[in-house]
């Protein structure tokens, strides 16, 4: 396989949470002359050695207490099940074709950095850095514990356990992070993805702060597939596990780099705050990597851009909404009507505010149930929607209305005692119906705009409207599309983009869009 540089932004993705593979027709071709024989084998192969591994990997605390179980393993279960395990890792990766892992700079040991942080996360191929990191602890979703194989795989590592579900599971984690990381070498190192999710790999998206809370130093390690296909990576949007698993297996071999960068220790004021310490770190990644830093993070299911502390969606709910309705033939006035069922519906309280799939089917008139499904789908887990999400996030987009008079009725709405003024959670379930999904963070927002702790209507219209920062949320976000060509590379730089020197523009509402260089 012919290598290049799999990280140029040299195609065009709306944001990090897309991937496609491209391949030439040539390519295809090869790809499933070769997949036909060589898939079955690899993935055979592989699944052999997992299973290998999974009684092994039950014997290591096999016997042990609770207690016992609660402190690192050390002795003859470390020597003797440890390098087995590490064998039979790398003999599964392998089998998949990455046949050499190359290897730059040096991993520090435990007291020089408890903890390394490895970027950019690309899929779950990623976990083969945990071969020449000697199978350093790791942080997982209690949930993956019931899954075949890595359920034993994750109590051998010994590795912190997090329920995404449960937010006393995220204290207890958080705890046990900090016990760890400051145990002075009692505890293995533990290696972590500060970026929470996979993503294609051209940007490094906002590092959460759990790696960070203990304020010791960390090593910053950078992964990279220096091959002429990039096919490894699983995105939100695009390529599937199932792809990268299939396109990976069909090659002949498959190149990765792992950098150990110096270890970053961190100065007191980034001990004391993580965010910051976070953000300091992302960026020197990235300035590592060639690849812009962004405020990108997945929250749920959604990706979104931080921006004065809301959250801002990258494909937002009601612009998507917009595009089915018109799909299914809804003309301007039709989706205006049903706009307005809607807003009668909310401000009589009769019926509630909720509406089921069935019931959205009869508002928007809709033929097919489908539709609305989909719809719900944007808004919620389930097949309901808030109908107040729903009118608030389409009539921003459109232009049924101007901002004014929408804050207006948003306003009336949420100010549910009707008197005049808003509470913090009021302000975050308004905010939350403008933008489509909800806001967990808008002190920053309350602050500004609140007068001796009284947030009145009118103080919130002038700080989203002349704020720079929420004027650029209500021009970005809260505005309808408006149709007509793209702008010249010096207007979108003269509309407050920036292209850097990798070829990636910032726009205004946070996305990437990635321009070849001439």
């Amino acid at each position: 396989m012919e290598k290049g540089d799999c990280c140029t932004a040299t195609e065009e993705y709306p944001h990090p949470f897309v991937f496609e593979v491209k391949l030439t027709r040539a390519q295809r071709i090869r790809g499933l002359i070769l997949g036909s024989v060589l898939v079955p084998v690899r993935v055979t192969l592989a699944a052999l050695f997992f299973l290998i591994m999974w009684p092994i990997a039950r014997l290591r605390l096999a016997g042990l207490s609770e207690e016992e179980r609660a402190r690192p393993v050390t002795g003859w279960r470390r020597w003797l099940y440890h390098p087995i395990i590490l064998l039979l890792s790398r003999a599964v990766f392998f089998s998949l074709g990455f046949l050499w892992v190359k290897v730059k700079g040096r991993r520090a040991d435990l007291k020089e950095a408890p903890v390394l942080v490895v970027a950019p996360h690309s899929g779950f191929l990623d976990m083969l850095v945990l071969c020449p990191t000697q199978l350093a602890t790791v942080v997982s979703r209690y949930e993956n514990t019931k899954l075949p194989v890595i359920g034993a795989l994750l109590e051998f590592n010994q590795s912190v356990l997090v329920s995404r579900k449960d937010p006393e599971s995220r204290k207890m984690a958080v705890a046990k992070l900090i016990e760890r990381l400051t145990s002075k070498g009692y505890w293995p190192q533990m290696l972590m993805f500060p970026e929470g999710t996979t993503t294609n790999g051209r940007a490094l998206i906002k590092f959460k702060p759990g790696a960070f809370v203990a304020g010791v130093p960390v090593q910053p390690v950078l992964l990279r597939y220096p091959n002429k296909v990039d096919t490894v990576r699983w995105t939100y949007k695009g390529a599937s596990w199932t792809d990268s698993v299939w396109h990976t297996a069909s090659q002949f071999y498959t190149n990765m780099t792992v950098e150990y960068l110096p270890v970053y220790n961190p100065s007191e004021e980034e001990k004391k705050n993580p965010s910051l310490y976070a953000d300091n770190v992302q960026k020197l990644m990235a300035k590592a990597l060639g690849v812009p830093a962004t405020d990108h993070v997945m929250e749920g299911r959604v990706p979104v851009s931080k921006l004065g502390g809301l959250s801002l969606p990258l494909e937002p709910p009601g612009r998507v909404t917009l595009s089915l309705l018109r799909k299914n033939g809804l003309e301007a006035h039709e989706i205006k009507a049903a706009l307005t069922k809607m807003i009668d519906r909310c401000r009589s309280g009769a019926q509630g505010s909720k509406a089921s799939a069935d019931e959205l089917t009869s508002i928007l008139s809709l033929k097919d149930k489908q539709t609305a499904v989909s719809i719900c789908g944007l808004y919620s887990k389930d097949e309901t929607v808030d109908l107040r999400q729903l009118y608030f996030s389409v009539s921003a987009l459109s232009d049924f209305t101007n901002f004014k008079a929408l804050l207006h009725s948003a306003f009336t709405l949420f100010d549910q005692e009707s008197k005049g003024s808003l509470s913090g959670e009021e302000l975050s379930d308004l905010m939350g119906a403008l933008l489509g999904i909800p806001q967990h963070n808008t002190s920053d927002l309350y602050t500004e705009a609140s007068s001796q702790g009284t947030l009145t209507e009118e103080n919130l219209l002038r700080v989203l409207t002349t704020h720079p920062t929420y004027q650029k949320v209500v021009n970005d976000y809260l505005q309808a599309e408006e149709e007509g060509p793209q702008p010249s590379p010096a207007a979108a730089a003269a509309n407050g983009k920036a292209v850097n020197s990798n070829g990636v523009t910032h726009g205004a509402n946070g996305f990437l869009q990635h321009k070849k260089l001439e």
